[in-house]
């Protein structure tokens, strides 16, 4: 890869103009992943399925959207970021176009799994986030907060603009309307990312959080081989976007069964995800402090406190203040995992290994989407759903803190060494 020139190198005034690129363009594509949780009533009551089936288009959207994320990183490594932003804002587009014409279930769960999520939104998370990472060095964290929050607010802006469209034109209307303005507008945006990131040769320096990214040169880091770290990151990935999805995905329906209705739940919705937007930005301060493993612990750990929230208290103004303290807990937990990988992988790899990760999330919360959905169909209520995501959220911490158990014994062994770090 040729040196990027003078005017686009790491941390520079365009580095920063394309990070607000990235926002937006991140912002408009997450709208595949909340459009489909906002009708999902509707969908339910159109095609009369159960609320497990009509959930199944989430989570074929979510399994699309990770795998894609894979197809769309190594797209990345090897041909810029460019490429797979223009395929995925043509692939949503259409996919919102098909789903809004789908006169079955299954035609509805394809355009929502292989047009919007595998070829269409995947393309606006994990290549930009990927890409965010190597334009930034000293500033990488809130750098990766501020790009991912843009999958935060769009699920802010979205749910109560497609809401108000489907009370006054249907949701067919608007997946219709949704996928014009997204071919309009996302791909002129997409060639604003044509410049390649700047050269990163050799080891990067240690973050303030006292993270030295050189054994990301080397072949074990935290003392374990890459493809063990990397499993037990997406395992943990899995297990707490199970947890995060059951508020999530199903706000709107619950508040539907408790007599809110779904305008209500929509703003709930945008409330919780609004704040992730605001934890996200915290969360990328922290963590160039402290590191992306202590960032992931600490937002486990509340988004645990908020699930249990949930269980005592469902009235209207509870489940407000519950749905923003959820949002402000869990926001900055999956861009921890970018950071991470960040920091133990080298940046050749960033692309492919930030998209396998974050993989992981998204099938987590296809899992936890459709698994709460068929929790419901069996007990009736969202009690146990509630349960079986602090289950999982509690998998997730044991995780996070065996990793630093071996980031600490790792960076002892480094002492004892005389390893010096930058």
């Amino acid at each position: 890869m040729n040196p990027a020139p003078p005017a686009a190198t790491a941390e520079s005034p365009y580095a920063w103009a394309r990070l607000v690129v990235s926002l937006a363009l991140m912002t408009l594509g997450g709208a595949g992943m909340y459009a489909v949780t906002v009708v999902l009533p509707r969908i339910q009551a159109d095609f009369d399925v159960a609320r497990g089936d009509a959930s199944l288009p989430y989570t074929l959207t979510m399994v699309g959207f990770g795998l894609g994320g894979i197809l769309m990183g190594r797209l990345s490594d090897r041909f810029g970021v460019m490429v797979p932003v223009l395929g995925g804002s043509v692939g949503l587009g259409l996919g919102f176009i098909a789903a809004g014409a789908a006169q079955s279930l299954w035609q509805f769960s394809l355009a929502q799994g292989l047009l919007i999520g595998l070829l269409g939104t995947s393309a606006t998370f994990a290549p930009l986030v990927a890409d965010t990472s190597r334009w930034f060095t000293r500033r990488r964290g809130i750098a990766l907060a501020i790009c991912m929050s843009g999958n935060y607010l769009a699920g802010a802006v979205w749910p109560p603009v497609i809401q108000h469209f489907i009370d006054h034109g249907g949701w067919r209307q608007a997946y219709t309307g949704i996928g014009v303005f997204c071919l309009l507008v996302m791909l002129p945006l997409a060639l604003v990312l044509r410049r390649r990131p700047p050269a990163q040769p050799g080891p990067e320096p240690a973050t303030k959080g006292g993270h030295h990214p050189a054994d990301a040169q080397g072949e074990r880091p935290l003392g374990l081989s890459p493809g063990t770290l990397q499993a037990l990151l997406c395992v943990a990935g899995v297990s707490c976007c199970v947890a995060m999805s059951m508020p999530q995905v199903h706000i709107v329906a619950y508040c539907t069964d408790l007599g809110f209705g779904a305008a209500r739940g929509a703003e709930m919705l945008s409330v919780m995800l609004g704040m992730g937007i605001a934890s996200r930005l915290i969360s990328g301060w922290i963590s160039d402090h402290i590191g992306g493993l202590r960032t992931l612990l600490l937002g486990s750990v509340l988004q645990g406190v908020a699930l249990l929230m949930f269980l005592p208290f469902d009235g209207l103004v509870p489940l407000y203040l519950i749905s923003g303290m959820f949002g402000l807990f869990q926001g900055g937990i999956v861009p921890s995992y970018a950071l991470i990988v960040r920091e133990h992988f080298s940046p050749a790899q960033a692309g492919a290994r930030v998209g396998t990760v974050l993989m992981a999330t998204l099938l987590g919360m296809a899992l936890g989407g459709w698994m709460s959905g068929a929790i419901f169909d069996l007990t009736g209520s969202y009690q146990a759903a509630f349960l079986n995501g602090i289950a999982f959220n509690l998998l997730n911490i044991g995780i996070v803190l065996f990793l630093l158990k071996r980031a600490r014994g790792t960076g002892a062994g480094q002492a004892r060494a005389g390893v010096v770090t930058a």
